[in-house]
């Protein structure tokens, strides 16, 4: 941890790691397996334009491949654990912020033993809750060095490390994640507009004799992967909800800095922490619908 009492990921409960961890593997494993079964698909879609009888059989293979990672997928569901994992990280790390600068219900009143049995039952309730596909966190789940180190410092130093640490960080990463998603759509929307024109010149070279092989079919495949890996991405709808959720913090900003005194400052930090909760829960439902 900094001097200036900023919580770092590594300042957070075994929990938030453990769960962090699960999740940035199966989010890994699900978008690789993706990727690949999209490969194999227009892999398959060239060796079924000839009729050599290697083009036959790398068909074969290609399906196979699929029908195998298809499977995988069934069974190890990796995109359980990335959601789960990140649904567990996110509400672990909310709870530490809460407690490490005294925002309900873990308000500066709330003293000493009484205010840390306070979070170990609040996280035990998540780690209750949480699903199957989660990782069980080994190690101790109570309130860090850092945390309390923070929670113990004047309102002012609490007021500074949660606006810089929480905040100011959230606000960054979402404008820059909202930048990068808007970028790629656009990017991925003229590169399916122009597999779609090379379509329509695939065709047309067909229906007059110049092309012998199933040209138009391939370029079908690919459009169809690509669409296919566009909607798993969500690159549009991630841009606008990121955009959202930068701004929502700036209005979150604006009433944190302006809050005076521990009462005010209890429910603020509630408040941002469910702002920041509701952009996390409309994240897991819209993967779900995946």
């Amino acid at each position: 941890m900094s001097g200036e009492l900023i919580l770092g990921d590594g300042d957070f409960p075994v929990v938030f790691r453990a769960a962090d961890t699960a999740s940035i593997a199966g989010q890994r494993r699900y978008m690789s397996v993706t990727k690949w079964r999209l490969v194999l698909a227009v892999l398959a879609a060239v060796g079924a334009a000839f009729s050599m009888t290697a083009a036959v059989a790398a068909v074969l293979v290609a399906f196979v491949g699929t029908v195998c990672l298809e499977v995988w997928m069934l069974a190890e569901r990796p995109e359980q654990s990335w959601y789960d994992g990140r649904a567990l990280a996110e509400s672990t790390k909310t709870l530490a912020w809460r407690y490490a600068v005294a925002g309900k219900p873990f308000p500066a009143q709330l003293q000493g033993e009484a205010a840390a049995r306070k979070f170990h039952e609040r996280l035990e309730v998540l780690l209750r809750e949480a699903p199957v596909s989660s990782i069980a966190p080994v190690g101790s789940m109570a309130a860090t060095d850092a945390m309390n180190r923070l929670r113990d410092s004047p309102f002012q130093a609490r007021k500074d490390a949660y606006l810089k640490g929480r905040i100011e960080d959230q606000q960054r990463w979402y404008g820059t994640k909202a930048a990068l998603n808007t970028t790629l759509a656009h990017r991925w929307r003229l590169v399916l507009i122009a597999v779609e024109g090379l379509g329509v010149v695939a065709a047309a070279l067909r229906l007059l004799g110049w092309v012998e092989f199933d040209l138009p079919g391939v370029l079908a495949a690919v459009l169809g992967a690509g669409a296919a890996w566009f909607a798993v991405r969500q690159y549009e709808a991630l841009g606008r909800a990121y955009t959202f959720a930068a701004t929502e913090l700036s209005i979150v900003h604006q009433r944190l800095t302006l809050t005076t005194d521990e009462a005010a400052w209890s429910r603020e930090v509630a408040d941002a922490e469910e702002a920041i909760s509701r952009e996390h829960t409309m994240w897991r439902a819209a993967r779900g619908t995946v």
